[in-house]
């Protein structure tokens, strides 16, 4: 799994991290960052896998990109 931070959370270091093979869809990953990085936790934060937005629970493969957006603000 190819993991991304963007925006506010592009400091954290989530390329770098092995994600287990237990981890097999976006609640769980969602879960197993959060015990690290409690802000990727949180509800605002959107997940896209593969460049397309997600919502609720989708289930993931070692092939899949995944990257983490906070909410934009305007400007």
């Amino acid at each position: 799994m190819r993991l991304l931070a963007f925006g506010k959370l592009s400091h954290l270091n989530v390329d770098d991290l092995a994600v287990p093979p237990t981890v097999t869809d976006t609640d769980a990953l969602r879960r197993f960052l959060g015990q690290r990085w409690p802000q990727i936790a949180a509800p605002e934060i959107r997940i896209a896998v593969n460049q397309t937005l997600v919502q609720g629970v989708v289930p993931l493969s070692p092939d899949d990109e995944i990257a983490f957006l906070p909410p934009m603000s305007g400007g």
